[in-house]
């Protein structure tokens, strides 16, 4: 479903769900110049959509906006409560061995925190930071680089980014966490949100969405 040039991947009388382009910010930023965004651009065809989660500007994929008041309460709870299983593909500098676990996914367990001489940057911190859990598993492994399935458990900012880049492992093109090297090796941030499913507030069915990479 295209409308008005935006990706629909569903639409119901609790939500709208788009897939969202690498570049575009979700919510308007600061200054006059960075007032062009994807909820805006929703709600200039649906008025009463409300946002619920983010996605920073460079990641690409599933975004949800909840259609009023009562369905973003309903919707933002889940999120909040972890109830939301989020799955995102990412490209990664350097080869990763599968972990050696029954089910292949292993955790990246890192308190986070804002780094705030260097804002909006965040950075492992074991004192002031937040707890912060990542799942991930191999899905092709290449000489210079991984593709991951990646599926956070908390949702903090720049989460997946800042667990990756702290093991050695930056996702291609990141421009505020790879080196130059790992940021030239991609002409984007590898990072997309691939996979939601949660129950839907109106109605006893689980919403089960996905959407592929377009890398």
């Amino acid at each position: 479903m295209n409308a008005a040039g935006l990706g629909v991947v569903h639409l119901d009388a609790a939500c709208v769900v788009v897939d969202k382009p690498s570049g575009l910010l979700s919510v308007p930023g600061r200054g006059p110049d960075k007032q062009d965004c994807l909820a805006r651009r929703v709600q200039a065809i649906w008025p009463e959509a409300q946002v619920v989660h983010r996605l920073d500007m460079g990641t690409s994929g599933l975004w949800l906006m909840a259609r009023g008041p009562d369905m973003q309460r309903a919707f933002s709870r889940a999120f909040e409560q972890h109830t939301v299983d989020k799955r995102y593909v990412a490209v990664v500098a350097g080869r990763m061995a599968p972990p050696q676990t029954a089910d292949g996914w292993d955790e990246i367990d890192l308190p986070l925190a804002a780094d705030w001489p260097r804002r909006p940057l965040q950075k492992v911190d074991a004192t002031q930071g937040r707890p912060s859990l990542t799942r991930w598993r191999v899905l092709e492994a290449g000489d210079d680089r991984t593709r991951l399935e990646l599926a956070p458990v908390t949702g903090r900012t720049h989460q997946l980014r800042v667990h990756l880049q702290a093991i050695g492992h930056p996702i291609l093109g990141d421009a505020l966490y790879a080196p130059p090297d790992v940021q030239a090796m991609a002409p984007r941030l590898l990072l997309h949100a691939c996979a939601l499913r949660l129950a839907h507030p109106a109605c006893e069915e689980v919403l089960t969405l996905r959407c592929d990479p377009p890398f």
